[in-house]
């Protein structure tokens, strides 16, 4: 299994920080492990941590209006997420559940910003994450206004591929578990949808 201090040295995030930085942030962090269906956090929670997947996968949603969970972003082992609660203070931006057993880590807000204070490199590296999603987030609205349902989905799916693709005889594998309600939500429309599209496009190759 590795150690925490090896999971800090594959985070991005930390990847440029010094052995005492990295020993400084593993002292404080502790690790929880929760089993697939688990709900971390909920949006509108006072945000109290930054988060660290060390192992399985979460997904980030909100609840639309109309009861639809829409999928914010897809967690995988090594990434940090919930940053954005350092910058502002507020609560939790979204939900976060397990979409496999995971084991996290967990920094307190209020430890990470002591460790921040003295190592200038950190803010920046959370700001281009933040930038990333930031950008992702507008393509989606963009694609929500622009794109039709079924579009949308083929569009995520695409994406999904060129993500976690792998090539395969008879095209390319996407190496993800997602139920078809999850694929609506990333896709922002109804599981039937998605659904009627996958069925589409199995047709569309037979």
């Amino acid at each position: 299994m590795v150690d925490t201090l090896e999971h800090l040295r594959r985070v991005p995030l930390f990847a440029r920080l010094d052995r005492e930085d990295l020993d400084k942030i593993r002292a404080v962090m502790c690790e929880r492990r929760y089993a697939k269906g688990r709900i971390v956090f909920v949006e509108g929670e006072p945000g109290e941590a930054v988060y660290l997947l060390k192992e399985g996968k979460i997904k980030l949603t909100r609840q639309a209006e109309d009861g639809r969970e829409h999928i914010l972003h897809l967690v995988h082992a090594g990434e940090v997420f919930a940053e954005v609660v350092l910058f502002d203070g507020g609560g939790y931006p979204a939900t976060a559940e397990t979409m496999e057993d995971c084991r996290i880590g967990i920094i307190r807000s209020r430890d990470l910003e002591g460790i921040i204070a003295g190592e200038p490199r950190l803010p920046l590296a959370m700001l281009r994450i933040m930038a990333a999603r930031l950008r992702a987030a507008q393509e989606k609205v963009m694609s929500l206004a622009l794109h039709d349902a079924a579009r949308r989905v083929a569009g995520t799916l695409l994406k999904l591929a060129e993500e976690h693709g792998t090539a395969d005889p008879e095209g390319i594998r996407i190496n993800l578990v997602l139920t078809n309600q999850e694929l609506a939500g990333l896709a922002g429309t109804s599981r039937e949808t998605a659904s009627r599209t996958l069925t589409t496009c199995a047709a569309g190759k037979s």
